[in-house]
């Protein structure tokens, strides 16, 4: 899965950032399950699948605070 840019991310829907996060989710739990097995080739990845979950968490917060003001 490729790194997507915060512009991508900031144009998305709610509903899309809830999927995103799901299947952001899902591939921590297997990188970390790679980590556990010592299969993991790409330790950067981690990182940036962290970084990226925290991102959509920020803007999917952003989005439905201004919806509910």
């Amino acid at each position: 899965m490729a790194k997507k840019k915060v512009t991508e991310i900031g144009d998305m829907t709610p509903d899309q950032l809830r999927d995103e996060l799901v299947k952001l989710k899902k591939e921590q739990f297997n990188l970390r399950f790679q980590k556990a097995t010592g299969q993991l080739e790409n330790t950067h990845r981690v990182r940036q699948v962290r970084r990226t979950v925290a991102r959509v968490m920020t803007l999917l917060k952003q989005k439905t605070a201004t919806k509910a003001a």
